[in-house]
């Protein structure tokens, strides 16, 4: 079991720069080659390249250590493997097997091709090229390396994780995936959770605000002037630092949902993919937030950790799970955070009522609605939100209830507006 850790590369000189967008490029050539390689196959209607041909076709042709051209190359083959299988689960999402020419394409090296050299670690480029030399002391028990451009260049070094040997139980739990509710979570033992997202929307509109004004003065500027440059400097500075944010909460989040899943002994973990609702056009607003939904990191994520964790994680179309009465099976489209049936008049959260209907959807199990929930943040927040629609942080907002930590159980039917109410715990 293998977990990344990031290290940024700041302050590098004009040389060392180049070099490494150089290594990118040949990379992406390989990239290119690969692809190319693949289509007159499927063109001529002949048996497509492996491993051991592609390998064949690349080897000596490019300015990289030999073990990055192969790591390329199985990344691609990894990639037309997964197209496959999604053609053949999800076939509206019309997945299409790699035909794009890349000008970057990230830099990857092997354990074994990896060296260090006190607090300095060593890239080989190949034979006849001087070696990478970058300022990172990399920790024990590391593998191998990757560079990576994320409006800056990182190195992406796969260290050793431990992974749990046995299951937490045999108990089932479904992940309903959202904007505004990062994940609601509902258990075969009638527990339920809520991670919230409104922490990570507001950095992506903070950050999009940000670029926004930072764009419009540079629109009176000449390209690549100094004012320019400057202000395309502070631009990247916004975006990497809201990157760091939004990243920080998604893995708080995340290991927030597997810690619950351990505590309540489950084994097996369905996670609802929302793929569907990203193609209906609803506003330019709406599709705005859609489009900053990377519900894709948040999948990966739980799948993960999860992994981590040994327990069974799989995932599948959601369709029609939040639109369907989980007591009498009425469909019905809801308008707000509460869920009204018009017919039996059952009320429940709406991310809530979602997960329950998986359940039905992946394990052919019905599971009767929670009577409480647990609403958590990622993190801590600078002030309490003052929305109407957030549950206080603590009992003491709600009037002279002791004090307690982030972690509030609300009742089922408890309504937004109740906000002063007692809460029974």
């Amino acid at each position: 079991m293998n977990t990344v850790k990031i290290y940024q590369l700041n302050h590098l000189s004009s040389t060392q720069y180049q070099r490494l967008r150089t290594a990118q490029q040949e990379a992406a050539l390989v990239w290119n080659a690969c692809v190319a390689f693949h289509l007159q196959a499927r063109m001529q209607h002949l048996r497509w390249p492996g491993r051991t041909a592609l390998q064949k076709a690349t080897k000596g042709r490019f300015a990289l250590h030999s073990q990055s051209v192969q790591m390329v190359t199985h990344a691609f083959l990894a990639n037309v493997e997964t197209t496959q299988q999604l053609r053949k689960m999800h076939p509206e999402m019309q997945m299409r097997y790699p035909y794009k020419e890349k000008r970057f394409y990230p830099v990857s090296w092997p354990a074994q091709a990896v060296s260090t050299q006190g607090k300095r670690v060593v890239l080989p480029m190949g034979r006849g090229r001087d070696s990478l030399v970058l300022p990172v002391e990399l920790p024990e028990h590391s593998r191998s390396v990757k560079l990576v451009w994320n409006q800056g260049y990182e190195l992406h070094v796969s260290i050793e994780a431990s992974q749990a040997e046995h299951a937490p139980g045999e108990g089932h739990a479904t992940v309903d995936l959202g904007e505004i509710h990062l994940a609601s979570v509902t258990t075969t033992t009638n527990e339920a959770l809520i991670v919230t997202g409104r922490g990570i929307r507001s950095l992506k509109r903070q950050r999009s605000k940000a670029l926004r004004t930072i764009g419009k003065k540079q629109a009176r500027c000449l390209k690549h002037s100094r004012r320019w440059n400057k202000l395309q400097r502070a631009k990247t500075k916004q975006a990497r630092r809201a990157e760091r944010r939004i990243r920080d909460q998604r893995h708080q989040a995340t290991r927030k949902v597997i810690t619950f899943c351990v505590e309540q002994q489950v084994g097996t973990l369905f996670i609802g993919n929302p793929h569907g609702v990203r193609k209906r056009h609803a506003g330019r607003h709406h599709n705005q937030r859609m489009s900053l939904w990377e519900y894709g990191r948040d999948i990966d994520y739980l799948n993960h950790k999860a992994t981590q964790a040994h327990i069974e994680c799989f995932t599948g179309s959601e369709r029609g799970t939040s639109s369907q009465c989980p007591e009498c099976g009425h469909k019905h489209k809801p308008r707000n955070r509460q869920w009204t049936c018009k017919a039996c008049g059952f009320s429940g959260h709406r991310d809530l009522v979602g997960s329950i209907n998986m359940h039905t959807l992946a394990f052919g199990e019905r599971v009767s609605f929670p009577r409480s929930y647990t609403y958590l943040r990622p993190a801590k927040s600078r002030k309490s939100s003052s929305r109407a629609d957030t549950p206080p942080r603590c009992l003491s907002q709600l009037g002279s209830q002791p004090h307690v930590a982030d972690v509030v159980s609300l009742e089922a039917g408890y309504r937004p507006n109740d906000a002063k109410k007692p809460v029974s715990l």
